[in-house]
């Protein structure tokens, strides 16, 4: 099984990464390495990731660029960049990991395969007590929980919902596995899709279009989200245009991406 590089998209929310990166610290398998892809957070960020680089259990790195709006795309290519393992687990700093996150990837991983996972979230409500008290156990019966079959981890049964498929629908970079080799074959992300919306899907897409297999699972590789307004989708119409001509032309790369970051 591949040892797994877990790269975390981040922008002014410290008092969630905090809780992101305690989650890791409790896996029953620990990752490689924790890159953190960071959109130009100010400095109360900078300062949980010192305090917490202090004993974390493996390397902890940084990578940031000024903040000038969304570039989310960006930041994340320049992230994989500096990875140093084949396999690479993105997520959000806005969720929480059930214990068994990476290991569970670690059994998904298959060449030529990309995973995409769900999650579940928590109500915006709870989050307070949440970040006072540090909580990072969640589970199926905690309180609060929206989605809440997404929370449910029955590993032995996994299989009865796990699903392969040619299309990139309904793709989230908060629970998504890709080698590092695939992603970069794509070109990875677009650097032109800023501000939110769509660019998982797009990136999907260019996989697709290498014959790199979709598989959505269930029951396995749980995350917590912690729920929060949203931001704005000026340009979500855009970026859903650039999915469908991804989709129609077939594209299998793009001319602003990794390579150019």
């Amino acid at each position: 099984m591949p040892e797994i590089s877990i790269i975390i998209s981040t922008y002014n929310w410290p008092e969630a990464l905090k809780l992101c990166l305690l989650s890791i610290k409790e896996q029953t398998v620990l990752p490689a390495e924790v890159i953190i892809a960071d959109d130009g957070s100010g400095s109360a960020t900078r300062q949980v990731i010192g305090e917490i680089k202090k004993d974390f259990p493996v390397p902890l790195l940084h990578v940031w660029h000024e903040d000038m709006g969304f570039r989310k795309t960006i930041i994340l290519n320049k992230a994989v960049k500096q990875s140093s393992r084949q396999y690479i687990v993105q997520i959000d700093g806005d969720v929480i990991l059930e214990k068994h996150f990476i290991a569970d990837h670690q059994t998904l991983s298959e060449p030529h395969v990309f995973v995409r996972g769900t999650r579940a979230h928590i109500k915006q409500e709870r989050l307070p007590e949440i970040f006072r008290t540090a909580h990072i156990y969640f589970s199926f019966l905690s309180c609060g929980i929206i989605n809440r079959f997404n929370s449910i981890r029955l590993p032995m049964l996994s299989f009865l919902l796990e699903k392969k498929s040619n299309n990139s629908e309904s793709v989230r970079g908060s629970n998504l596995a890709y080698w590092k080799s695939d992603f970069i074959l794509v070109n990875g992300y677009n650097n032109a899709l800023t501000g939110w919306g769509h660019e998982d899907e797009e990136l999907a897409a260019r996989f697709v279009n290498n014959n790199i297999q979709k598989k959505a699972v269930k029951l396995k590789a749980v995350q917590f989200h912690l729920s929060h307004g949203q931001l704005s989708r000026n340009n979500e119409p855009e970026h859903a245009r650039e999915v469908k001509s991804a989709v129609q032309m077939r594209l299998k790369d793009c001319i602003n991406g990794y390579a150019q970051s």
